[in-house]
C-alpha cells in the first residue's frame, strides 16, 4: 500500500526515514511529503501551499493511507476532505485536526514572520519522556521555523468522521523513539483496511 507520511510542526520529511525503511520492508511504498516552508527552505509558504503538497502526493499515489503527525493531522484531514474517494484511510499520530474555522497552529510566538521551535520546556512530561538527549538534540537541530502563514493559516470547514484509537506507549515522536512499533501499527491498519 502507498503510505503518505506528513511530519508535524518544525520537522522535515526525513524524520520519517526509519519508519519508511520499516514500511518498505513490510511491503509498503512510503511517501514522505516535503512540505513547503519546511523542506524547501522557503519562509513565505502558507497553509494552503502545504495542503496542496499533501493533495498532490495523494493524487500521485494509489489509494494511499495518509499518516499525519501532530498538528499535521489537519493537513491529513484537509487532504481526505478534498479527496474522499482517493484515500483509503487517515491515521493521526499524536494529534487531531484543528477545529473548523480555527487557526492551524497558533500555539507559540511568531518572531520575524516565523514560529521557531520553542525548545523542550513546553513538551516536558509524557510527550518527551522517551526522548534521550541524543534524540532531543537531533530533533532540535533538524527543526525548521514554520512560516507565520502556515502556523496562523485559517483551517477550512472539514467533514466529520468516525475515529478509532490505538496506543503505542510512546511519547509525541514515535517515529523517532519507536519507529518499528509505529511501522507495525501502520502495517496492521493497512492490512485491516
Amino acid at each position: 500500500m502507498d503510505v503518505i507520511l506528513i511530519a508535524g510542526l518544525w520537522l522535515p520529511s526525513r524524520v520519517w526515514t526509519e519508519v519508511a525503511t520499516e514500511l518498505r520492508r513490510l511491503g509498503h511504498r512510503p511517501i514522505p511529503v516535503g512540505l513547503p516552508g519546511v523542506d524547501d527552505g522557503s519562509t513565505v509558504a502558507s497553509l494552503a501551499d502545504q495542503a496542496a503538497a499533501v493533495v498532490a502526493a495523494v493524487d500521485a499515489a494509489e489509494r494511499p493511507m495518509v499518516v499525519a503527525h501532530s498538528a499535521a493531522a489537519t493537513l491529513g484531514w484537509i487532504a481526505a476532505d478534498r479527496r474522499p474517494d482517493a484515500i483509503d484511510q487517515v491515521v493521526m499520530v499524536g494529534g487531531f485536526p484543528a477545529t473548523d474555522g480555527g487557526l492551524y497552529a497558533d500555539i507559540f510566538p511568531v518572531v520575524d514572520g516565523l514560529m521557531p521551535f520553542p525548545g523542550w520546556e513546553p513538551f516536558e512530561g509524557p510527550d518527551s519522556i522517551d526522548l534521550d538527549e541524543s534524540a532531543r538534540a537531533r530533533l532540535a537541530a533538524d527543526a525548521v521555523a514554520v512560516p507565520e502563514a502556515v502556523a496562523r493559516g485559517d483551517v477550512p470547514e472539514l467533514r466529520r468522521a468516525r475515529v478509532s484509537f490505538a496506543d503505542i506507549d510512546s511519547g509525541h515522536w514515535p517515529m523517532v523513539t519507536g519507529a518499528t512499533k509505529l511501522a507495525a501499527l501502520l502495517d496492521g491498519a493497512a492490512r485491516e483496511a
